[in-house]
C-alpha cells in the first residue's frame, strides 16, 4: 500500500508521565522567558496534566488551562487546576489574557495561522505569548528511521505525520501578520534523555505512526526502529538520547 489512514494520537496521563515527564520538566528557561509575575491572567495553551500550570498557580497568576485531550484535562482539574477541553485552532477568548504561555504543544497544532489568530484574540493589548515547541529539523533522524521501517511495509510517513516544525523565519512572519512584535525568537538545540527507551517515546509521542502498523505487528516494528536508532542514539550506559532541537518565541501584541 501506498499509505494509512491516520490513527488518532492518544494523550494516556499515565503513559506520559512513565515516558515524557521531560517536556515539563525542561520548561524551566522559556519560564523564565515568560517572567510570570503574581496577579498576571495567564491561558496555558496545551497544558497536559497541568504541571506548569500549577506552578503558574503557585507563583501567584490566575490561570485558565486548555487542551485537546479530556484525559489531559482531567488530570490537571484534579490538581486544582482550571482546565478546559479547547482545539488550539478555535480559542473562544477575546482580550483575556496578560499572557499566553505554551510549552512543546505548537508544533501539534494545524494551521499554524488559526492557532496565532486565537492566541493574538486570547491577549489584551501589550500582552505577551511565550511558546516553546519543535522547530524545523526537530527530531529529524527519528523521523528518518521510522520513514524507512515503515516504508519498508509500503507505509508512507508523510500521510502519517502529525507534526508542524516551522523554520524561526516562517512563524515568524506568521506572528508579524498577527499584530506581534517579536522579541525573541531563534533556535534551541536540546539533545534530550529520554527517561526510557525509544520504544516509550514511540508509543507516547508518535502514536500516530505506531497505529498504522497491524496490532501483531508493532513489537517487531518497535525492535527494527530501535535497532535503527541506537548507533546514534543509546549511550555507552544504555541510555537513549534523541535529536530535540526547540523554536523558542517571545512577542508582545501590539495595539
Amino acid at each position: 500500500m501506498t499509505g494509512a489512514t491516520p490513527g488518532m494520537q492518544r494523550w494516556d496521563p499515565e503513559r506520559y508521565r512513565k515516558n515524557a515527564s521531560f517536556v515539563s520538566e525542561l520548561a524551566g528557561p522559556v519560564l523564565d522567558l515568560l517572567a510570570p509575575r503574581p496577579g498576571e491572567r495567564m491561558l496555558d495553551l496545551g497544558c497536559g496534566e497541568g504541571t506548569i500550570a500549577s506552578a503558574l498557580i503557585d507563583r501567584g497568576c490566575a490561570v485558565v488551562a486548555v487542551d485537546s485531550s479530556p484525559e489531559q484535562v482531567a488530570a490537571a482539574s484534579r490538581r486544582g487546576v482550571d482546565a478546559r477541553v479547547a482545539d488550539a485552532t478555535a480559542l473562544d477568548f477575546e482580550r483575556a489574557f496578560d499572557a499566553v504561555f505554551s510549552n512543546a504543544v505548537l508544533h501539534w497544532v494545524r494551521p499554524p495561522e488559526a492557532a496565532v489568530a486565537g492566541i493574538a484574540r486570547a491577549l489584551k493589548p501589550g500582552g505577551r505569548f511565550v511558546a516553546e515547541f519543535g522547530r524545523a529539523g526537530n527530531v529529524a533522524a527519528i523521523l528518518a528511521g521510522l520513514e524507512e521501517t515503515l516504508g519498508r511495509r509500503g507505509i508512507e510517513t508523510h500521510v502519517l505525520n502529525p507534526w508542524y516544525f516551522p523554520t524561526p523565519e516562517a512563524y515568524g512572519d506568521l506572528l508579524e501578520k498577527a499584530g506581534f512584535e517579536i522579541t525573541e525568537i531563534g533556535l534551541h538545540p536540546r539533545p534530550t534523555l529520554l527517561p526510557g527507551g525509544i520504544e516509550g517515546w514511540i508509543e507516547t509521542l508518535a502514536e500516530v505512526f505506531l497505529l498504522a502498523v497491524p496490532a501483531a505487528e508493532r513489537p517487531a516494528f518497535l525492535g527494527e526502529l530501535a535497532a535503527a536508532l541506537a548507533p546514534r542514539f543509546r549511550q555507552p550506559d544504555g541510555t537513549w538520547v534523541v535529536d530535540y532541537v526547540r523554536l523558542r518565541v517571545a512577542a508582545v501584541l501590539q495595539g
